[in-house]
């Protein structure tokens, strides 16, 4: 059971590679521009993780769904898997949103 938690971050960010892969609209689009937003993005929230764990807003209880595996105090394993799903998941409703958009657009014309 420890490791629930990360399975279902694993097959979510899958899930949503699947999404991009077959429309192309983020990773698959521009790799490169795509590996950067994705790190600068985790980098800025695990920033802003340790800033809450140190200023105490932020702390770990044990649960039976995590691993245990910590990386900090507090900041378990899980945390930066599921910042690497959240910028992902972000970056792809809202490429996918822009696409829907401009197409509205252009079949307006």
């Amino acid at each position: 059971m420890g490791l629930l938690h990360l399975s279902l971050l694993a097959v979510s960010i899958i899930g949503v590679g699947i999404v991009d892969a077959r429309w192309r609209l983020f990773l698959w689009a521009e790799p490169r521009r795509a590996l950067l937003v994705l790190l600068a993005g985790v980098a800025v929230l695990l920033v802003w993780d340790l800033v809450g764990i140190a200023t105490g807003i932020f702390a770990r209880e044990a649960n039976p769904f995590s691993t245990g595996i910590l990386l900090a105090p507090h900041l378990p394993i899980e945390e930066p898997v599921f910042l690497l799903f959240l910028v992902q998941v972000t970056m792809v409703l809202y490429t996918g949103a822009r696409r829907i958009l401009r197409s509205r657009e252009e079949r307006r014309r």
